[in-house]
């Protein structure tokens, strides 16, 4: 959808800033500007432009001349994210792409404690009250998970136990995803958009460790459990309280099969279908990504 108020522009001149430029997405994002020979500052704690969102003064130097600006939020309440945006706004950004999440408008869909769209709701409002040109990407739950994410250890260990009973989920490729935020930085034509992401069809947990398991020979049980052990195991591991409850939360889409419904955004985006999980399998098998 596009924006009442939002006209296309040229895409802003100058360096692109990648807040989050060495997580899963970000550091895609930031390869694929460098591969166009785009000037671009991966930002975070270890990346070559130092950002740190709980230390505002490292803020500005990363902002200082940056033309756009691409935002992997941090997923805190209440969220940092509009501050950065308005600093970034008057440091002369002319250009934002937000990463958000599949659901945020949509009340229920994490579950009735969890209404609002949390950080990504309050991250959405800032952008789009910006003033300047802005695009959202609202992906769903990622197929890294699988090879560099939260389900990897489980996959490796030979037992995935999440609370998802026979759920299913379009998991969308992380490529996918910095395809779409290189394209809304640095092509015309996706201001004011709101691209909904996910892959081309849906799969359960153990449909999608059949899949691994076909391509790498490592074999993983899945296990369903409940809520409360979940979340209780996070704990044990040291995880904060605040975090389990989000990760819980996070999971109820796939439980609920809400996960499962695929979008168009790559399509409306890019104009191709997006990655099949079979491809990303294969590509992270021949990676070693599983041993």
């Amino acid at each position: 959808m596009t924006s009442d108020t939002q006209t296309d522009a040229t895409p802003a001149q100058g360096p692109v800033l990648v807040v989050g430029g060495t997580g899963k997405t970000g550091r895609r994002v930031v390869a694929r500007l460098r591969e166009r020979g785009v000037e671009t500052r991966a930002a975070s704690r270890s990346g070559d432009t130092p950002f740190d969102w709980q230390d505002r003064t490292t803020w500005q130097t990363a902002l200082d001349g940056a033309a756009a600006l691409f935002v992997v939020p941090l997923d805190a309440s209440p969220s940092p994210t509009p501050a950065l945006i308005e600093q970034a706004v008057a440091s002369g950004v002319r250009r934002i792409v937000l990463l958000s999440a599949r659901g945020v408008d949509t009340p229920g869909y994490f579950g009735p404690d969890q209404d609002g769209g949390g950080p990504h709701g309050e991250g959405e409002q800032a952008v789009r009250a910006a003033g300047v040109p802005w695009t959202i990407l609202r992906p769903g739950w990622f197929a890294q998970n699988f090879d560099e994410g939260a389900f990897l250890p489980g996959v490796r260990g030979g037992t995935l136990a999440l609370p998802t009973g026979d759920g299913r989920a379009a998991f969308v490729d992380a490529d996918d995803i910095a395809d779409v935020a290189v394209a809304a930085l640095t092509e015309d034509g996706h201001t004011g958009e709101v691209y909904e992401l996910s892959g081309p069809r849906a799969l359960s947990i153990p449909e999608a460790l059949e899949e691994i398991a076909k391509e790498s020979g490592v074999r993983a049980a899945f296990v369903s459990i409940d809520e409360s052990t979940f979340r209780d195991g996070l704990l044990s591991q040291g995880v904060s309280e605040v975090e389990a409850n989000l990760w819980t939360g996070a999971l109820r889409p796939i439980a609920a099969s809400r996960e499962a419904v695929v979008l168009d955004g790559v399509r409306r985006a890019l104009g191709r279908e997006p990655r099949d999980f079979t491809d990303f399998v294969r590509d992270a098998a021949a990676r070693g990504a599983w041993g």
